[in-house]
Order: structure tokens, then C-alpha cells, then sequence
């Protein structure tokens, strides 16, 4: 996949179907909108471009909001790449940026700038100042401008739309099988080891404690997990603890931290990154360390037999 991140650096070719968008998550929504992209442009013999922006749009525009990422950058560019996309053109988006109207957008980078045969947004595409670009919008753009426009379908899973702010929603109950469902793929996160207190090695549960690549990603509710730990070229089961280890002095920021099974071996300063299957239990504070101990003995056993099965 080529990565564009000057209009610039590209030459016009009309000849080219497009989708705009954030895609934060790049979920079954989003991915039901590339495969058109794909079979569009391979079987009309067109180029094909993903337009996205970064930073997110809402950092921007509302500074305020604590969004959280689905995605980082370079986790989205990883994911689209592997489902097939050959060019994404990265606009960054600022202050100055957020100000252009849909139409004003639409001539610079796209009529004037990458050309355009045919656009493809989704069920719910809105972009410009305001929002003000809609379906009717770009419909009437490609009326006077000659080119065609496709809408996919929203994609439900239980009768319910996917969408980023539902995955978010998910996540923030701990609902991490609901997440995984509507990304069509685990949800994970990525950091590296770093040293911690050192509190699960006198347990005799030695952890690895993450400090996360993006501060922004979104991290699930505090709890017990079964995950997947993804270290170089190898992985392992293993149970994630993600709170404030209310049971020894309570922190005041949430720890990421992650003992790994039938593991022995010194990763501090190494990258890893941890696939969540399910929630085990919500985080408890334990009457002793005796009480702890049983539990993460009983929370090894569960997360061994989830993950073998």
C-alpha cells in the first residue's frame, strides 16, 4: 500500500473510486464499505484511494472532548493495508482545514486534486464544515461534475448498527466479546514492558507491567481479562489486570499489566501487545494476600481453559 501524505505527490487520474473518512477502528461498517472499494476498482480497472485524516477530526474541533482511540495511526495503516487497499492519501487536519465547506474540500482534493470516477461512503457519511456534506451533497456534486456515487448499507450485528461510539461504549463496560464481534477481529492494544513495583513477582505471579505507544487509545474497563500476549514472533495466553490494585495501596492512574503463562523471562524495555478475549471478573479489593493469591490461582484456571478451548 502506498501512503500519501501530500496531495501533491500525486497525479491526477480521473480514472480513480475513492471513500472519505476517519475510519477509527476501521470496524465491519468500514471494512463493508472497502470490500466495494476493492471489487469496483479491480473489476472496472480503476485505481483506488482511501482518503482519512489525522489527527482525529474531534481532537480538533472539540480540544476538550477526552476522545479515545479505537485506533492509532499506525495500527489503522497496518489494518487496511492487510485488507487490501492500494493508495490512502492522509490529510492532516487542523484548525485551518476544518473550516473548508464540503464543496470547497471536494473541488480542491478531490476534482481538481486526485480526480474521481466514483466515490463510496457509507450509510451515514457526512464531512465539510458543519457537516454540511451528506449523500444529497455529493449526489448533486456528482451530477454536475460526472461522477457516480455508492452507498453501502449499515452493518448490524444483533440488530444493532455498527459504529465506533458502540465499540467505545462496549469497551468502557468491559464487553470485549461485543467489540471483537464489531471489529471483526480482537481488540488489542500495544506498549512497552516496563518496571513496575514489582508487586506479582512477591505473589509469585510476575507481571509485565505496559506503558501503552499512544496515551489516546481507548483501554477497557478496569477488570480481569484472558488474553492473547503477542511478544516478537511468539505468542501466549495470559491474564490482564487493568486498574488500580485496590487490594495493596491504591494508585491514582489506571496500570495496564499482564502476568503471562508458562512465562520466565526478562522482556523489560521489550514492545508487546495483548489481544483481549473475554472478561473474567471486575477488579476487587481482597481482605489479604492469601485471598489474592487463590484468586488469581482460580483466574488462571478459568483464562487456560478459555483459551485452550
Amino acid at each position: 500500500m502506498r501512503v500519501y501524505n501530500d496531495l501533491f505527490l500525486i497525479e491526477k487520474n480521473d480514472n480513480t473510486i475513492i471513500t472519505i473518512g476517519t475510519f477509527d477502528g476501521v470496524h465491519l461498517g468500514h471494512q463493508e464499505i472497502f470490500n466495494v472499494l476493492i471489487n469496483k476498482s479491480k473489476n472496472n480497472g480503476c485505481r483506488s484511494f482511501v482518503i482519512t485524516f489525522e489527527p482525529h477530526p474531534r481532537m480538533v474541533i472539540q480540544p476538550n472532548f477526552q476522545l479515545k482511540l479505537l485506533t492509532t495511526f499506525e495500527e489503522k495503516v497496518e489494518i487496511l493495508e492487510k485488507l487490501g487497499i492500494d493508495n490512502l492519501l492522509v490529510i492532516p487536519f487542523t484548525k485551518e482545514f476544518s473550516q473548508l465547506t464540503s464543496e470547497e474540500f471536494f473541488r480542491k482534493y478531490i476534482l481538481e486534486g486526485l480526480g474521481v470516477k466514483k466515490i463510496v461512503i457509507g450509510y451515514d457519511h457526512h464531512f465539510g464544515k458543519g457537516r454540511d456534506g451528506d449523500e444529497q451533497k455529493i449526489r448533486e456534486l456528482g451530477a454536475l461534475n460526472n461522477f457516480e456515487v455508492q452507498k453501502t448499507d449499515a452493518v448490524t450485528i444483533n440488530d444493532t448498527v455498527v459504529s465506533s461510539s458502540k465499540i467505545r461504549n462496549a469497551l468502557s463496560e468491559g464487553e470485549v466479546k461485543t467489540a471483537a464481534q464489531m471489529l471483526g477481529r480482537n481488540y488489542s492494544f500495544a506498549g512497552k514492558v516496563v518496571v513496575g513495583d514489582k508487586r506479582g513477582r512477591e505473589l509469585g505471579f510476575p507481571t509485565a507491567n505496559i506503558q501503552l505507544e499512544n496515551e489516546l487509545k481507548q483501554i477497557p474497563k478496569n477488570g480481569v481479562y484472558a488474553v492473547k500476549v503477542f511478544l516478537e514472533e511468539r505468542i501466549f495466553n495470559g491474564v490482564m489486570n487493568i486498574g488500580l490494585r485496590p487490594t495493596f495501596k491504591e494508585t491514582k492512574i489506571v496500570l495496564s499489566e499482564v502476568h503471562i503463562l508458562n512465562f520466565n523471562e526478562d522482556i523489560y524495555g521489550k514492545q508487546i501487545r495483548v489481544e483481549f478475549i473475554e472478561r473474567i471478573r471486575d477488579e476487587k479489593k481482597f481482605g489479604s494476600k492469601e485471598e489474592l493469591i487463590k484468586q488469581i490461582e482460580i483466574d488462571k484456571q478459568k483464562t487456560n481453559k478459555l483459551l485452550t478451548n
